[in-house]
């Protein structure tokens, strides 16, 4: 297909040319490929490191290390998600073996949430996505460990047992080690990096297909403007390590807005909620997406409003 590629490209090169000298186009190119060269390095960094951490370290320790009161265990393993520098790809399987190595579902939940919002790879990358706004890492690590934590309390209190099914099997249990590590790596960076391209995409689109008149007056609308880039970010499913470069692609809207993509994105969009249904079943799944999205938002706008 490569092939055929270049060989029609060489031959319809002026009519190529024609079509690329279009100044929307160009436009189109110009921010695809920039947020593709500002995220893929830290796509695969965080895909590998991840992946070294799912096969080096025993899922047991985390059953070992948490707390015994589930109140406290929330908060423990919410603050451990820094330690996993991954994608929300791989907190769905991790998390699916804490609870059934014995963790507290709430616990667990709290990890799943705050893991790939708050490693210390996802942090970088939206400092260098927001040179001019560095407020904006203690912001979105704030407030999606806030919305992680609030979570896990949320559903300790609510929360039924007969909501969740406990997942039977990790996708990396019983093989060897570096074809475990291998088989993550190959996984994590074909989801990831198929989501990446679609939401490079997508941004690039927004940004040459709708008028810049509606996108003025969507943001000119703060609440509005919010809705709609924590909807964006549901739609969009990009991975965590790269969302901060789309969301600043969207510089006509507040950062607030923006804050509330970031915090958003890791935690509900559309391959989530149909691994977490996949992992947990669909009665958890249509439960625990809506609480967690209304929940990001709420936070995120009381962050933004605080700090811009």
């Amino acid at each position: 297909m490569l092939v055929a590629l270049l060989i029609l490209v060489g031959i319809l090169h002026r009519q190529v040319g024609a079509l690329v000298s279009d100044p929307r186009l160009q436009t189109w190119l110009t921010v695809f490929v920039s947020v593709m060269v500002q995220a893929v390095p830290f796509l695969v960094f965080g895909v590998v490191l991840s992946a070294v951490i799912a096969v080096l370290v025993p899922r047991s320790f985390w059953a070992r290390a948490l707390p015994r009161h589930p109140a406290l265990a929330v908060p423990v393993a919410g603050v451990a998600g820094v330690v996993l520098p991954g994608c929300e790809c791989g907190s769905v399987p991790i998390a699916g073996s804490l609870i059934r190595r014995g963790v507290t579902p709430a616990a667990a939940l709290a990890f799943l949430l705050a893991a790939p919002a708050i490693n210390p790879i996802v942090l970088t990358a939206t400092a260098v996505a927001f040179p001019r706004n560095p407020e904006m890492v203690a912001a979105r690590g704030g407030a999606s460990l806030a919305v992680a934590l609030l979570v896990g309390w949320l559903w300790l209190r609510l929360g039924r047992t007969e909501w969740i099914r406990l997942p039977q099997r990790a996708h990396l249990d019983g093989l060897p080690r570096m074809t475990a590590f291998w088989t993550a790596c190959r996984h994590d960076i074909i989801h990831a990096g198929g989501f990446l391209v679609v939401g490079a995409m997508a941004a690039a689109t927004i940004n040459v297909a709708v008028p810049h008149r509606i996108l003025h007056d969507l943001a000119a609308r703060p609440a509005l403007s919010v809705l709609a880039l924590a909807a964006l970010a549901v739609l969009l499913s990009i991975c965590s390590e790269a969302d901060a470069f789309v969301a600043a692609s969207l510089s006509q809207f507040s950062l607030t807005a923006r804050l509330a993509f970031l915090v958003v994105g890791p935690m509900v969009d559309l391959k989530l909620v149909s691994m977490q249904a996949g992992m947990f079943g669909r009665r958890f799944a249509v439960r625990f997406a809506p609480a967690t999205f209304a929940l990001a938002v709420l936070v995120a706008v009381a962050v933004g409003t605080v700090i811009w």
